[in-house]
């Protein structure tokens, strides 16, 4: 956990009301008391538990214990996510029933500053806004993936003939048609560095009011170290400021993560937690 200045409180009470808000358009709740448990409704991946917004007491193992009871019962992943110093008491309780605690960089892009310039052009590769109609959209949808799937900041083994599998998984799970509903409900906005209609680098921001995050910022591991990421993000920046927004923030992977976000000017305000069963972070 680290200091936290009088102005970040501001911003982090902010990013609270964010997190509980986000959730609720796909998403019912179930509340344990100092816990919320959103549980999916329709297709898509499994949302978490997390503090409960406005509730003065701290959670404490029971809690935890009650929350991971039901998410077994639902077939849901036993994960937790909170910032670690809006709820710092929480970490002692997931831990102490046996949750394994992932730590993650909170980061923000200041109001005041300025944004990033807008479209960029490497070489034969246009960075731009992708919309529900765009060619380039499901492989903007996969390549993150791809990206996930190969961890770090140096060039890995996944290329552009890898794309085509990841983007029919994408089609085959409902990513696709998920998205292009979320973007044209404007819940989600989509950029990505692409070349023709293949998208080589991708991500996020999911914007609820004056608030947004910036998610799933992803390149293809063999078109990695040349600024796409970067390019991408300052993409979603200038959108996001376009359509009023006023405070973006983001988690990092890592410190080496957060140093590329740092360049775009983002800074640090906070650790973002996750919390999941040992063989479930392994897996």
């Amino acid at each position: 956990m680290i200091y936290v200045e009088s102005r970040d409180r501001t911003l982090l009470d902010q990013l609270e009301q964010y997190y509980d808000a986000v959730p609720r358009s796909a998403a019912r709740v179930e509340e344990f008391g100092p816990l919320s448990l959103f549980v999916r409704e329709g297709q898509g991946g499994p949302f978490y538990a997390r503090p409960t917004r406005g509730w003065a007491d701290a959670a404490g193992t029971a809690d935890v214990a009650r929350v991971r009871a039901r998410q077994r019962e639902l077939a849901l992943p036993e994960s937790f996510e909170w910032v670690a110093e809006t709820t710092p008491a929480l970490r002692a309780a997931v831990e102490e029933s046996g949750l394994v605690v992932h730590e993650h960089p909170l980061m923000v892009l200041d109001p005041e500053d300025t944004p990033p310039a807008g479209t960029e052009v490497f070489d034969d590769l246009l960075v731009r806004i992708v919309g529900s109609d765009d060619p380039a959209l499901p492989s903007a949808l996969a390549v993150p993936h791809l990206a996930f799937a190969e961890p770090g900041t140096g060039v890995g083994s996944a290329d552009v003939a890898d794309i085509a599998e990841a983007v029919r998984a994408r089609v085959a799970d409902g990513s696709v048609e998920r998205v292009t509903a979320r973007i044209r409900a404007g819940l989600t906005v989509v950029a990505a560095a692409v070349r023709g209609e293949t998208a080589l680098c991708a991500g996020q921001h999911q914007p609820v009011g004056a608030t947004t995050e910036i998610v799933g910022v992803g390149t293809l591991p063999a078109a990695r170290r040349r600024g796409l990421g970067r390019a991408v993000t300052a993409a979603l920046v200038t959108d996001a400021w376009a359509r009023g927004v006023r405070t973006i923030f983001l988690s990092a992977t890592d410190d080496d993560v957060a140093r590329v976000y740092g360049r775009v000017g983002f800074r640090r305000i906070g650790t973002a937690l996750i919390a999941e069963p040992a063989e479930q972070a392994s897996a």
